[in-house]
Formats: structure tokens, sequence, C-alpha cells
């Protein structure tokens, strides 16, 4: 391959990750429906014309944006290498990682409650979002055979522990106005954050 073709393989990838940033605050912002190709353009400082030419049209971007965030947590997850910790400390793992990505990523949580609330999850589920949370399934599967975990439903206690983890980041512009003089997003309240949801979480997990 030519240098002005890895050039352009460049430039191509730099404008699709340009235009996937902008649509991910729309999105989260108005949703499927409220979103606008214009206002993502101009967010991404490009034309319509070059979202419809790498994404076809707003239902295909939009699925690209969904898609995403399953692709980067998957990719944090794999380097974890839980398979070599005992379950408590792939557990402690899984959630300082969960944690960091909420920071990293503060629109994601309205992205999926857009979702939710206008779609019903109808392109969730397209996603293949089990992918996802099959790790966090695996170690609190194995932490209760191998005796490190109570005897618990392991989808019940996943959805528990991400809405410890997640809560704290979704009702922050609420809470902010409660207590003005705390910022929660700086390092050392989110660090704060990360040790009491482990606290809680392997508190009411771990066989004593």
């Amino acid at each position: 391959m030519g240098v002005n073709c890895v050039g352009n393989v460049r430039d191509a990838e730099v404008t699709q990750q340009q235009i996937l940033d902008a649509a991910e605050i729309e999105f989260a912002r108005d949703g499927l429906k409220g979103a606008r190709l214009s206002a993502i353009a101009d967010r991404a400082k490009i034309t319509t014309a070059m979202i419809h030419y790498y994404f076809e049209n707003k239902e295909g971007l939009y699925k690209a944006v969904l898609q995403r965030p399953i692709n980067q947590a998957l990719s944090v997850v794999s380097q974890l290498d839980l398979e070599s910790l005992n379950p408590e400390e792939a557990l402690k793992q899984i959630i300082r990682s969960a944690i960091a990505y909420e920071v990293a990523y503060p629109y994601r949580q309205m992205l999926w409650f857009q979702e939710a609330s206008q779609n019903q999850g109808l392109y969730f589920k397209q996603i293949n979002p089990m992918n996802l949370y099959a790790p966090l399934l695996k170690v609190l599967e194995r932490g209760i055979k191998e005796g490190y975990f109570r005897s618990v439903d392991p989808f019940l206690t996943l959805t528990h522990i991400i809405s410890v983890c997640i809560f704290y980041f979704t009702v922050q512009e609420n809470w902010k106005h409660l207590t003005p003089e705390i910022d929660r997003l700086s390092p050392e309240m989110v660090e704060k954050h990360t040790e009491n949801a482990i606290a809680l979480i392997l508190g009411g997990l771990l066989v004593k």
C-alpha cells in the first residue's frame, strides 16, 4: 500500500471518529428521534454528505454510535486478564475499570437512557450487549462456585453492581446543586466513590 493510500485510510478513520464523537453527544442529548444530522455535521465540522458517505443514514450512524462503546469496553476488559485473578480481585478490577470508563466517556449513560426511553431497547438488543456483560457474569459465577461469594443470582447481582458504579455519574447533574461546594467529578472524589463502591459490593458478596 502506497503512502497516499495509508494517509487516505488514516484520514478516513479520523473523519469517522469525528463524526461518531459528535453524534454521541447529539444522540445523548436528543436521542435518535430528536438528533439532527445537520447538528452532528456542524459539531464534527464536516458536511452531511460525509455522514451519508460513511454511515448511509441517521439510523446507520446511530447503530455505529451504540456499537462503539461495546467494542471499546470489551477491549478494556480483555486487557484485565481476569482469568488469572481470584474472583475477589477480578471483581475489584472490573469495578475500577467500569468507573474509570464512565469518567472517560461522560455522555454514554444518557445515550443508553435515550435508547431505553425512546426506542425501548430496539437498537440496544442488536449490538450484542451480553458480550460486554459476560466477563462479569463469569467472575460472579466462578466466585460463587469457588466459595468466595455468597449464593446470589448472578444476573441480578450484575445489575446491582452496575447501578452502584454508574448511578453516581447519572445523577451528577442533579446532585451538584445539593452540594455545589463539592466537585464530584474530581479525581479525588471519583477515587473515593470507587473505594466506597468496592467496599459496598464486596461487603455484600464475600462469604464471611
